[in-house]
């Protein structure tokens, strides 16, 4: 028997993991507290529950992809949340960037009901959730993510597990401060190489082959090259992702005085009136500071770069 899966949260990545958990064959049901929402994730052909307590009836698996710890405290611990209403011996896994106390006790507060949870964001955005190659961080019991296997092995390529519940919010907080900075720096450094007279799409063919490349930088700046900064990973998810990661340090007593600055020209990025667009508009930024307008599309058109 096919296992049922309930999805909470149905934004880009949760109603993208929804459709590549159909795809699968899995039996999917949709949540989200939006009604806007659930009517376009229906037309997506995903089945849509009239309620969260619907949603969660009779499913072996209930995954939560919500935006921060505000929305998963509200699912997951409200006296009619998902602890209250999941079916026991069920297996609940956030897939959230929260941090990590959040989920910790959001865990303690299910074992009365003896249901096991799962602690796993993943690295990738929606196309990658489509096709099934997301990276998958896992904090939680050896066993259950054994359990979670027919859920989490298709939605990604590659699965860590990285220890006890609240380890893979560490990592993925880690992670995305990593990205983020580079990201930055891509955008600083790549300014400046246009002011200094590179064309574009030559700058850039060239450095997605050298020692200052990243996954972030050659994901992201093809879009920025045609000016396109739609979001597929919002400045402002960003942003609330580095104050996650000045959170943690604090905590610690570490020191991360280079997040910090990173952190700021985010905020700075979002005080300029790019919110709502992509983080690689933090470019578009730059080259206003430029004082140059951006002729990014036509530039690379009429790319002269040679191999």
């Amino acid at each position: 028997m096919k296992p049922a899966v309930a999805v909470v949260g149905l934004g880009k990545m949760g109603s993208a993991m929804a459709l590549r958990l159909r795809e699968c064959g899995l039996d999917v049901l949709g949540w989200d507290v939006d009604a806007c929402v659930r009517a376009r994730v229906a037309l997506d052909d995903i089945p849509v529950a009239a309620s969260l307590s619907d949603a969660l009836s009779k499913r072996d698996f209930i995954l939560t992809s919500l935006p921060d710890s505000a929305a998963v405290r509200s699912v997951w611990l409200s006296p009619d949340g998902l602890i209250a209403l999941a079916d026991p011996d069920s297996i609940c896994i956030d897939l959230s960037t929260i941090e990590p106390e959040t989920i910790r006790q959001a865990a303690r507060a299910a074992l009365p009901r003896n249901i096991d949870m799962l602690d796993c964001p993943v690295s990738g955005g929606p196309v990658e959730a489509r096709s099934g190659t997301l990276v998958v961080m896992a904090g939680g019991a050896a066993d259950v993510i054994e359990r979670a296997q027919p859920v989490l092995g298709c939605l990604g390529g590659a699965l860590h597990h990285t220890g006890g519940i609240g380890t893979a919010k560490v990592v993925k907080i880690i992670n995305n401060m990593m990205a983020m900075g580079n990201l930055l720096i891509a955008c600083e450094a790549f300014s400046l190489g246009m002011t200094a007279g590179v064309e574009p799409g030559c700058l850039f063919s060239v450095l997605a082959e050298c020692g200052g490349t990243s996954k972030t930088f050659t994901k992201r700046f093809p879009f920025a090259l045609r000016g396109d900064f739609a979001p597929r990973f919002k400045l402002e998810l960003a942003e609330k992702d580095l104050a996650l990661g000045l959170s943690m340090a604090a905590s610690h007593g570490a020191q991360v005085p280079a997040a910090a600055v990173v952190h700021e020209l985010f905020r700075r990025a979002m005080g300029e009136g790019f919110q709502g667009q992509d983080a690689v508009a933090l470019l578009a930024m730059y080259r206003r500071w430029a004082d140059k307008p951006d002729k990014m599309a036509a530039a690379a058109s009429e790319s002269t770069c040679g191999r």
